[in-house]
């Protein structure tokens, strides 16, 4: 069972304003009645509302909802009923009907008629517009909406007509799917429609796709009733979805992920997945153990961090200082100073440790195909004083999160010398591992970890090709921010070496590989968009920050369309930071790039142009659901979307017609480091696990912090 609930039981409303923390919006809230509100376990043929409240049709009973649960009831269906005239031969079987402008219009199994009363006879409606020209069949679903527009539902897809002219619609206009069984109509010309895989509704000249149970607790919709404030009841296979489009501020959606997410993903100090007891419950949640302590709760205290810059609340510096703590923690507690664990716990963790995943037996089988893969136990190491276990094998996503975070809270939160200091600590204790051991994180075995290699001889190797780019880019910044934090020359050396001796620059420059398509990892993208934010912020070289400006844009021409409101902050952020630089002179020193002419002066003013991005990242922080648990999702029958043609590539993956990811509320999973181009999606643990806001949080105050919505 599914529990949600709605945000009006958890923070107040507040009057919409001009600036972005106060502009209100819709966010659609979904609950599902099934059998904990009483229906039987079977279908719901069809939904009506009485003088406002819903009655559900059963096959055998007729359920009313009384504001907490469904009562029998005797109710007389067919007082809803249109009286149809006999149709015209071979029309075949009536599947809809409505009445417009005082005639009668059928949808039948061939087609689309109208009745006139007054001539007492049929002709058959063949509608078209500039694009489509239509004989409609299989006519399953027609309303009239609250401006008088007729609208169908049929095999060739929607149809809408204001008494002039029709508005054809098809997967080439953003239709999600065809095969309908219903329609309703609610207030300001919205139109829902009911198919066999969920219910799509028509709103300011968009399609929103609500399917999966996320939205629904049954995909095949039998009927829709929309109440006077917007609320869908919809009859499905199996129970009753109630979606309801809330108005919410962007301010109370931050207070609600904020507490969402230390009320249930908060553990010892770390953010962290949770896991459900009873699937999709948020009520059964449970703390978990994630793989990634670091970067999630490097993650959430950055949010933090800019919360604090933007509004000055002591909250958010506490958060921000709870999450710095946490991190320098997995740093103090590990065998060597400078290497940083990928989890704590405490040594009576309630759940088992033998994760089969990490045996002896599969680490040998796993060699086989990548001979860099850890054979190391335990993973879970017991710390000095007795009472904790760390995780080792820490990767490169542990590292990119704990120099995000640092410089963050070094510049926004930490103001005092005191605040300042252990910062500075840890900050150089890890750099210092790292080029101790030869740019590499040094493991307890001894040996390299898996994913932690930045080393010139792995990187400009053959077997290091595929993240050549990425590692060096990341080194880089690593070292930027050490001697930002610091202020310690030897980091500036350390750079130095690496790309007079070994080119780490120039591989800088293809910071992402996309081919081939199992190269195509999205969580790099996380590792590659946090690391240029440090390595650009704190470039003191116009020549260098010339070249990481032409990575960034690089790299993201290949994600840009991916709607994730994270990735497009930070290029927006460092976008426009490398544009103020080129007006500011930064770049007008005659020793830059004395060796190429003009090319400074054409680079800076192509790179200074860049796509606006605020209200793309607005949009899609408003499409983030409230509901963060992992869904299977399916888009692969959707009629908008465009199949990824890549050698190669996944037969699921694709994107909208537009060229774009599918809105964040129609995808199944809710995080950062995921895929939008994905069209199956199932997230590991599907249902046993709800994602932290820091989903929403971080673009969040980061964009606010940059001033991308103004």
């Amino acid at each position: 069972m599914k529990l949600f609930f709605f945000l009006l039981a958890i923070i107040p409303f507040s009057i919409s304003g001009q600036s972005i923390q106060s502009k209100s919006f819709k966010q659609d809230v979904a609950i599902h009645h099934t059998n904990k509100h009483g229906f039987p376990d079977e279908k719901v043929k069809s939904i009506v509302l009485d003088k406002g409240t819903p009655v559900a049709i059963l096959e055998n009973s007729q359920l009313k909802w009384d504001g907490k649960n469904w009562k029998p009831i005797a109710f007389d269906n067919k007082q809803y009923d249109i009286k149809i005239p006999a149709l015209p031969e071979n029309s075949g079987i009536v599947l809809s009907s409505t009445e417009y402008k005082n005639e009668i219009v059928v949808g039948t199994e061939n087609g689309l008629y109208m009745y006139s009363p007054d001539k007492k006879e049929w002709h058959e409606i063949l509608p078209q517009d500039d694009k489509y020209k239509w004989a409609p069949i299989n006519v399953s679903a027609l309303v009239v909406d609250s401006e008088d527009q007729l609208w169908f539902g049929a095999e060739q897809g929607v149809g809408r007509f204001n008494g002039e002219e029709w508005k054809l619609f098809s997967g080439n206009e953003g239709l999600p799917y065809n095969n309908f069984t219903c329609a309703a109509a609610g207030s300001e010309g919205i139109v829902w429609f009911g198919t066999e895989i969920g219910a799509i509704r028509f709103e300011n000249n968009k399609f929103h796709y609500r399917a999966s149970l996320r939205w629904l607790p049954n995909d095949f919709v039998n009927d829709i009733a929309i109440q006077k404030d917007g609320t869908a009841w919809i009859a499905t296979n199996k129970g009753v979805g109630k979606i309801t489009p809330q108005q919410i501020t962007f301010e109370e959606k931050a207070k609600y992920f904020t507490q969402q997410t230390e009320s249930r993903h908060h553990r010892i100090g770390f953010i962290a997945p949770n896991q459900l007891k009873t699937p999709y419950d948020i009520s059964s949640s449970t703390p978990g153990i994630s793989d990634n302590d670091g970067m999630y709760t490097s993650m959430y205290g950055a949010a933090q961090a800019f919360r604090y810059a933007v509004t000055g609340e002591n909250e958010a510096k506490e958060l921000a200082v709870r999450s710095f703590n946490a991190c320098k923690w997995l740093v103090d507690i590990t065998h060597e100073p400078g290497f940083p664990a990928r989890v704590i716990i405490p040594v009576d963790w309630p759940e088992p440790l033998a994760d089969p995943e990490f045996s002896h037996k599969m680490n040998l089988n796993v060699q086989k195909h990548d001979p860099f893969w850890k054979d190391i136990n335990p993973r879970f190491v017991k710390s000095a004083d007795g009472k904790y276990l760390w995780k080792c094998d820490t990767s490169s996503d542990e590292l990119a999160g704990h120099y995000f975070f640092y410089g963050i809270y070094y510049d926004l939160v930490a103001k005092t010398e005191a605040e300042k200091k252990p910062v500075r600590e840890v900050v150089a204790a890890i750099t210092d591992h790292l080029i101790r051991n030869g740019f590499y994180l040094k493991d307890h075995d001894g040996k390299a970890t898996r994913w932690g290699n930045f080393s010139p001889e792995f990187c400009n190797s053959i077997w290091g090709w595929d993240q050549r780019g990425l590692n060096s880019m990341m080194m880089l910044s690593f070292l930027n921010v050490a001697k930002h934090v610091t202020g310690d020359a030897k980091y500036d050396e350390a750079a130095a070496m690496l790309r007079n001796e070994h080119n780490y620059h120039i591989n800088a420059m293809h910071g992402k590989e996309f081919f081939p398509p199992g190269n195509v990892v999205p969580w790099d993208n996380n590792l590659c968009l946090m690391s240029m934010y440090g390595l650009m912020n704190y470039e003191e070289n116009p020549e260098l920050l010339i070249m990481y400006r032409a990575s960034l844009e690089n790299s993201w021409l290949h994600i840009s369309k991916q709607e994730n409101a994270f990735w497009n902050t930070i290029y927006a952020a460092l976008a426009t930071n490398f544009s103020q630089s080129v007006d500011d002179g930064f770049f007008a020193s005659g020793k830059v790039f004395q060796e190429a002419g003009g090319f400074t002066k054409q680079a800076t003013s192509q790179l200074k142009e860049f796509p606006t991005l605020g209200e793309g990242i607005f949009e899609t922080l408003k499409s983030i659901p409230l509901d963060l648990v992992g869904y299977k999702m399916d888009n692969t029958h959707r009629l908008d979307v465009i199949f990824d043609p890549t050698p190669g590539q996944k037969s699921t993956m694709g994107w909208g017609i537009n060229g774009y990811a599918l809105p964040v509320d129609e995808r199944g999973h809710v995080r950062q480091d995921r895929d939008g181009f994905e069209l199956l999606f199932q997230e590991v643990g599907g249902g046993n696990a709800e994602q932290e806001g820091t989903f929403f949080l971080l673009p969040y105050y980061m964009a606010q912090y940059h001033n991308l919505f103004e």
